[in-house]
């Protein structure tokens, strides 16, 4: 066909993103749990129909599922089957292109004029998948099957019709099934409203426009990454980053990486890391990957997200690492805390070569805690999911971030407010940290202050809160700023280390009478 007018190339490339984006709306103000209506833990996008490639994803989505929902797709084609209109498969295996089991994927393939056109998908944080502890955060399981229910891509809907054996099988092994199937219902939702959109700009501009204009936009893609990392002299970097315990051994975990950059591209090295761990905190492939996608983006945030983005990332599988997790190795903590920790690797390797480029080490974490019990007002079971926020450190242009959110997400924490309203939990306190950042011409963030008062009917809690103690990205000669602290006990004022506070008090009943007090990072 002739050039692509260039008006029309913007105009689909926003029709595309706002597609993406509709459909991240549609399931946040649909969803019954606050992590996803308020929290905004979920994601929306278009792939590609053959290769599972990202064509747009919603500006509101989580930049760690940006790589991994494309691996998802990947996996849903790799099994070769037959799919008509209206079918959506349903995934939460971490080996198939995933995170940890409660970022459930949906995968529906778009039908244009009775053809297979192109995939939708979509990620959502369920609070609870089952498994040992309530949220599925459990910091000493072992295996994946403590963490869960583990599901391959399955058809929850055939040609339109839901399957309920499926949905039975699914809402017999989680707990407080009723807000799951909300959930459900939301995902289901959006992925129909996208496919309504779609319909609209293919009936509008047409087929053969829509898709010229996506192989355009991806080789613009690739374009602008390639020149950008054109600027970064040749040469060899190395970075590290430290997860302070996997929950059952007491060792660090490194992130040893070597990136090597030759012309227009950028070679990812990890195989110095530490060997694959006991407990939950290895890392599936696909968000190995999507961490150094993420961070890269972080580095360079004008670059459109699309698979042309990440052509000039060449990330060699570290096999024999704890981030090339294989079955059965648990896997919960990879999507919010090593994620972060590899991208943090990153921003060390290319501190010294792009200083002005890069921030001082973040927070590092996303500060997981489930709640789970029996509501006595409401007369049911509950499981609250709830994370924190973090500081960033100083950068050449000022301060550090104060209260963002991880550096995986565009997350929110959720307010306390709604907290209070869904679940029996009462936050006595909700404050920045005051000196919490670390001294210098820019500073480390203030970050978060908050506890809340146990409940005669909480059951079980996990947390899941990795902040190294170890090494950080520090640049212009910042000071670092306070570790992270848990207390458990208010009264006694006692605080306890991170790696000591995972192995007394996660996946257990509080003693009655106590709060859960949380200081978090300020990188």
């Amino acid at each position: 066909m002739s050039a692509i007018d260039p008006v029309t190339l913007v105009v689909v490339q926003n029709g595309l993103q706002q597609v993406a984006s509709e459909m991240d709306l549609t399931f946040e103000r649909a969803a019954f749990s606050p992590v996803i209506s308020e929290g905004f833990d979920r994601s929306d996008g278009i792939y590609h129909r053959d290769t599972g490639d990202v064509i747009a994803q919603g500006e509101l989505g989580l930049p760690i599922f940006v790589g991994v929902m494309q691996f998802t797709t990947r996996a849903v084609i790799a099994q070769k089957r037959e799919v008509v209109d209206g079918d959506v498969f349903l995934v939460n295996d971490p080996y198939c292109g995933g995170t940890h089991l409660m970022d459930v994927k949906m995968v529906k393939p778009f039908f244009y004029r009775g053809r297979h056109w192109a995939w939708l998908a979509n990620t959502g944080h369920w609070p609870d998948t089952g498994g040992s502890v309530p949220g599925g955060f459990s910091t000493r399981a072992t295996e994946v099957q403590q963490e869960g229910l583990r599901l391959p891509p399955v058809k929850l809907f055939r040609a339109g019709v839901m399957d309920d054996d499926i949905l039975q099988i699914v809402l017999a092994n989680i707990r407080v099934p009723e807000e799951r199937i909300g959930d459900i219902k939301a995902q289901v939702a959006a992925l129909t409203v996208g496919e309504r959109r779609l319909t609209a700009l293919l009936d509008r501009y047409g087929a053969d426009t829509v898709s010229a204009c996506i192989v355009e936009l991806r080789r613009r893609s690739e374009q602008m990454m390639r020149a950008h990392i054109a600027k970064i002299p040749d040469g060899v970097y190395r970075g590290e980053a430290f997860v302070d315990s996997d929950g059952v051994d007491p060792d660090a975990l490194a992130i040893c990486l070597t990136i090597k950059k030759e012309g227009t591209d950028l070679h990812f090295y990890f195989s110095e890391s530490s060997p694959p761990c006991r407990g939950p905190l290895n890392s599936v492939i696909a968000t190995t990957r999507a961490a150094v996608y993420l961070a890269i983006k972080h580095i360079f945030p004008d670059v459109p997200i699309n698979a042309g983005c990440f052509e000039p990332l060449k990330i060699a599988d570290p096999h024999g690492t704890f981030l090339y997790a294989r079955y059965p190795r648990p896997v919960s903590g990879c999507a919010a805390e090593v994620s972060s920790r590899i991208a943090e690797s990153v921003f060390s390797a290319l501190a010294s070569a792009i200083p002005d480029d890069l921030f001082a080490a973040p927070a590092g974490t996303s500060g997981n805690l489930t709640l789970g019990g029996h509501d006595p007002l409401k007369e049911r079971h509950f499981i609250m999911y709830v994370f924190s926020g973090g500081g960033y450190g100083g950068s050449a242009d000022g301060d550090g971030l104060t209260n963002g959110c991880s550096t995986i997400g565009i997350s929110k924490t959720q307010p306390t407010e709604v907290l209070e309203q869904h679940y029996p939990v009462l936050f006595e306190r909700y404050a920045l940290r005051e000196r919490s950042g670390g001294a210098g011409k820019t500073r480390f963030a203030y970050e978060l202050y908050a506890y809340c008062k146990k409940q005669p009917e909480w059951k079980a809690y996990s947390l899941r809160f990795f902040k190294n103690e170890a090494k950080e990205v520090n640049l212009w000669d910042c000071v670092s700023s306070k570790n992270a602290l848990i207390i458990v006990d208010y009264a006694s004022d006692s605080a306890a280390p991170l790696a000591d506070v995972l192995r007394r008090w996660t996946n257990s009943t509080p003693p009655s009478g106590r709060r859960i007090r949380v200081l978090c990072d300020a990188g």
